[in-house]
C-alpha cells in the first residue's frame, strides 16, 4: 500500500521552559538545540519531507504571533498550507481546523499525521518505517493511531498508553488497541507501568483519516468541531481550550497504538540538552565558552560566543546566558521557570524579557 500521508506540524507552542533562550519573538521551535544549524521546526520539516512527500503535502499550524517567523524558517511552504491561529486554543482546536481544511481539499479519506515541532528523533529510517506502518493502519481501518514510545526509564513527566488486544501487524510492526491513557503518574506508578511491559510513553504524534477524526470529534468534542464547521476560523477565540488527548483520545474507542523505538525526546526543558549531548568524556554539557573549576553535571549555554561563563564548585545546575538575561537554576527545578515568567509578566519593568 502506497498511501500518501499529509503531515501537519504543530508549531504554536511557546517553549517557556527554555527561557531565556526561548522568548515571544523566538520560541523554542525556532531554536537549534542539538548543535546543528537547523532549528527544531526546520528539522521536523526535513524529517517529514523525507517520507516521500513534497512541500505541497506538508502543512503547518501556528499562532499569529510567530507566523512570520515560520514563513522565514520554511520559505518553500505553500502559503495556503500555513494555517494561522488568531489565538492559541491548544491542540484539539488545531487538529479539528486542520483536518477540516485537508478534508475540504483532498476528501475524507486523506490520511493526516500530526507532529509537534519540537521533537528530536535519532533514527530517521526507523521513524519513516513507523510512519509507513501508521499510514497503512489508518488507511485500512477506522483508527486513530498514536505512536507509543518504548519507555527507557520510569518518567513522571510523560503521559502513558496501555496497550490492549493486538489487532495485527503493519509494515512488520505490531499494532494494539488502546486500553487507556494515563496522565503523568507518580514514580511508583510509573515503575509499575514499566514492569508490565504493556505501557508506552504518549508521544503526541497521531495518524488518522480526515473523515474518521472529524466523526469522532462530533461525538466527543462537538463544542469544538461544530462552531468551526458553522463559522470557520473566525470563531477561534471562542473555542474551548483543550488538548486533543483530553478532548478526544481519552474518550474514543478507535485509539490504536504502535509501540516504537526510534530514539525520541520531546525536548521539554533544559535537561533535554543533557540527554542529547552528554558524553562520558566531559563532566558537563557546554554550549558556551566555559572555564570551570570543580564543576560537574552542569548544562551551560551562551548565545553570544564572545561571552565567557566561569564557574567554581557547582554541581547539577543549568546556566543560560542570552542577551540581557542570565538564568541559573538547579536541574531538578527547571520546571519552575514558568513561575518566574509569571512574575516577570506581572512587572512592567521586565516585560521586554519575555
Amino acid at each position: 500500500m502506497n498511501t500518501l500521508l499529509f503531515p501537519v506540524i504543530l508549531a504554536g507552542g511557546k517553549g517557556e521552559r527554555f527561557w531565556p533562550l526561548s522568548r515571544k519573538d523566538r520560541p523554542k521551535q525556532f531554536l537549534s538545540l542539538d548543535g546543528s544549524s537547523r532549528s527544531l521546526l526546520q528539522a521536523t520539516a526535513d524529517r517529514l519531507l523525507a517520507l516521500g512527500g513534497a512541500w505541497d503535502s506538508l502543512w503547518v499550524i501556528t499562532s499569529s504571533q510567530i507566523a512570520e517567523g515560520v514563513r522565514q524558517q520554511l520559505p518553500d511552504l505553500p502559503v495556503e498550507n500555513l494555517l494561522i491561529e488568531s489565538e492559541g486554543r491548544d491542540t484539539a482546536a488545531a487538529v479539528a481546523w486542520t483536518s477540516l481544511e485537508i478534508k475540504q481539499r483532498y476528501g475524507e479519506d486523506a490520511v493526516i499525521g500530526f507532529f509537534p515541532a519540537d521533537h528530536w528523533i535519532a533514527d530517521q529510517k526507523a521513524f519513516a518505517h513507523t510512519l509507513s506502518a501508521a499510514t497503512q493502519l489508518a488507511a485500512s481501518t477506522a483508527a486513530i493511531v498514536t505512536l507509543g514510545i518504548k519507555p527507557t526509564f520510569p518518567s513522571t513527566g510523560y503521559g502513558y498508553i496501555e496497550q490492549g488486544e493486538k489487532i495485527g501487524s503493519f509494515n512488520e510492526l505490531p499494532a494494539y488497541h488502546v486500553n487507556r491513557f494515563t496522565e503523568k503518574p507518580n514514580r511508583e506508578t510509573a515503575e509499575t507501568f514499566l514492569s508490565t511491559g504493556r505501557f508506552s510513553w504518549n508521544s503526541g504524534m497521531f495518524v488518522f483519516r480526515a473523515g474518521v477524526v472529524l466523526k469522532e470529534l462530533h461525538t466527543h468534542a462537538p463544542e469544538i468541531i461544530e462552531p468551526l464547521e458553522q463559522h470557520g476560523p473566525d470563531i477561534y477565540p471562542q473555542l474551548p481550550k483543550k488538548s486533543i488527548d483530553y478532548a478526544l483520545m481519552e474518550k474514543t474507542t478507535l485509539a490504536y497504538v504502535l509501540p516504537v523505538d526510534f530514539g525520541w525526546d520531546d525536548l521539554g526543558d533544559w535537561n533535554a540538552i543533557e540527554r542529547l549531548l552528554k558524553t562520558e568524556e566531559s563532566p558537563n554539557v557546554e554550549l558556551a565558552t566555559h572555564i570551570g573549576l570543580d564543576t560537574q553535571g552542569a548544562i551551560i549555554y551562551a548565545s553570544n560566543p564572545e561571552d565567557v561563563v566561569v564557574t567554581i564548585g557547582l554541581e547539577d545546575v543549568v546556566i543560560v546566558r542570552d542577551r540581557n538575561v542570565t538564568l541559573i537554576v538547579k536541574k531538578e527545578r527547571t520546571q519552575e521557570i514558568k513561575q518566574i515568567l509569571k512574575i516577570l509578566q506581572s512587572d512592567s519593568r521586565f516585560t521586554d524579557l519575555l
